[in-house]
């Protein structure tokens, strides 16, 4: 707004005084929680605008909990961010409370609403919108569900995997999830770089890596892929409950059978870019992630 003063008497009114221009603060950000992943170092917090009203920056508010689960009373702040995301260095086995407002000449905005984070291992969702059309998620963001309904040979062709992504995991470092599966389902389950052609199934490029299970009339068979090659590799017992161990800085990732504390199978490589989670099913059934969780000490020897 532009604001001016004149002056009135009975002669007349003044001429304007000299324009003041006033903006009205922003409203609160919206912190997209579905988009934002943590790890045992740092967090990504991802958030939308919401305005109408111009934006010259963001603060993100940031305070420790205590282990009965109130605030330290401690904020930290970091000004300036001026983008609708940012990448927050934390220590590690501690939780938080984190918001963000919007800042222009008018001043600051409210806080958005709160997202609380722990540092006890990595946490992601996954991102629904990376999903093929044959498959479902739960609404807790973390089973994925496989139906029997056909479908049309053009969207098969799209689509040839049937998969959907983690979110990006843009910190490197030590990285743990473990997926439950049973026994009658086929899947593959692994990483892949954002650039991943979607037409090409998990492991048969090399920009992707997978376990792949596969139901063959005399056994269980499991398969290492990246770049359509596997190892002759032999599991006499199925895993159930999978350990996925990524390592950027030593360029490895390692599958383990939870249940047993056993190794099945490391791929080394050296990781150009961040990479995605990737879980597919090759038939009907159904696939849940479980993260944010410690890593076992067996993963990282």
């Amino acid at each position: 707004y532009e604001l001016w003063v004149t002056a009135t008497n009975t002669t007349g009114i003044s001429p304007a005084s000299e324009k003041a221009l006033y903006m009205t603060v922003p409203s609160p950000p919206v912190i997209k929680q579905r988009e934002c992943t943590s790890c045992s170092e740092a967090a990504l917090i991802r958030w939308e605008s919401g305005n109408t009203n111009p934006v010259d920056s963001y603060t993100v508010e940031l305070s420790e909990m205590s282990t009965d689960g109130t605030e330290s009373g401690v904020t930290e702040s970091i000004v300036a961010v001026p983008t609708c995301q940012c990448l927050i260095q934390l220590q590690t086995g501690r939780r938080y409370v984190i918001s963000v407002r919007a800042v222009n000449i008018g001043g600051p905005s409210d806080k958005s609403e709160v997202i609380t984070v722990s540092t006890t291992g990595t946490f992601f969702y996954l991102l629904e919108d990376t999903a093929h059309p044959c498959l479902s998620i739960s609404e807790d963001g973390f089973t994925i569900f496989y139906g029997d309904e056909e479908l049309p040979i053009s969207c098969v062709y799209v689509h040839r995997c049937v998969a959907v992504l983690g979110n990006l995991i843009p910190v490197r470092g030590r990285h743990y999830w473990e997926v439950e599966v049973d026994d009658g389902t086929e899947f593959r389950i692994g990483v892949a770089y954002e650039d991943t052609e979607r037409n090409s199934y998990l492991g048969a490029t090399n920009t992707s890596w997978c376990m792949r299970h596969i139901l063959t009339p005399s056994r269980h068979k499991y398969e290492f892929l990246h770049n359509g090659w596997s190892p002759d590799l032999r599991i006499t017992v199925n895993p159930v409950r999978i350990g996925v161990a990524l390592d950027y800085e030593r360029g490895t990732l390692s599958f383990f059978n939870v249940d047993l504390e056993q190794h099945l199978h490391t791929f080394h490589c050296h990781f150009q870019n961040y990479v995605h989670p990737c879980f597919g099913l090759d038939n009907p059934g159904a696939l849940t992630v479980h993260n944010g969780i410690e890593a076992p000490e067996y993963t990282f020897i």
